[in-house]
């Protein structure tokens, strides 16, 4: 590649299997420890430093200095839609381990991606926030409707007035191979969920588990069918 970014440099950071799984592990949105960061990648605290380091320097991930302790987050909300859009190929193109966890299963209906609901799940919300009218599709974007502004509102959301971050934003969802709702909205919707106790998420990883009263009430108000 003569000009423009360095996809290079991206790709042998991604490349190395510690270094994949030590930013997989971050996708949680969660702020992790070097320590905690060596045992999601199996190696050893120094390699892991060294791993940490080089991610850094490609500006993939972040440091945070809390008293003695160093928390290590993914750079943004790019890199964790980069990484789902990443499994998603890898899904697509048969490159998957051999021996699934036994949390496969609950990782595919509802998990979360960064900060948003991924998922099965993921995917039906947004369904059924285009069906209602809600989000609309417009040139391959996906953008608020007046009836979805008044339903964030009645849903309890207040909608920020202006961010660097979209509002709405499709995000390929590696298990569903559709798009998920990310960006401000898809962030706000899923911590009302957490709020409303519809749901919450696995305390060792990435699955959220709705409660049966909550998948009810989450079901009625994302309905797959135009809004009455």
């Amino acid at each position: 590649m003569k000009a423009g970014p360095d996809i290079v440099r991206i790709a042998a950071l991604l490349g190395e299997p510690a270094r994949a799984n030590m930013l997989i592990a971050l996708m949680g949105g969660q702020a992790l420890t070097a320590g905690e960061l060596a045992r999601e990648a199996g190696v050893a605290a120094q390699t892991a430093s060294g791993h940490l380091r080089r991610l850094e320097e490609g500006g993939l991930l972040i440091r945070r200095v809390q008293g003695r302790h160093n928390y290590f987050a993914l750079a943004g909300t790019d890199v964790a839609e980069a990484l789902e859009q990443l499994i998603a190929v890898a899904d697509r193109a048969g490159h998957r381990r051999t021996r699934p966890g036994p949390a496969d299963p609950a990782l595919r209906r509802a998990r979360v991606c960064y900060d948003h609901l991924a998922g099965e799940l993921g995917v039906a919300m947004l369904d059924g926030l285009v069906a209602s009218g809600r989000v609309a599709e417009t040139d391959g974007s996906l953008v608020l409707t007046e009836t979805g502004r008044a339903f964030a509102r009645d849903f309890g959301i207040t909608l920020p007035d202006a961010s660097r971050r979209p509002l709405c934003k499709a995000c390929l969802d590696w298990s569903e191979r559709r798009s998920h709702l990310a960006g401000a909205l898809g962030a706000a919707l899923l911590a009302r969920i957490y709020d409303l106790g519809w749901a919450r998420r696995a305390p060792d990883g990435r699955v959220i588990r709705f409660t049966a009263p909550g998948l009810a009430a989450f079901e009625k108000a994302f309905a797959n069918r135009p809004a009455a």
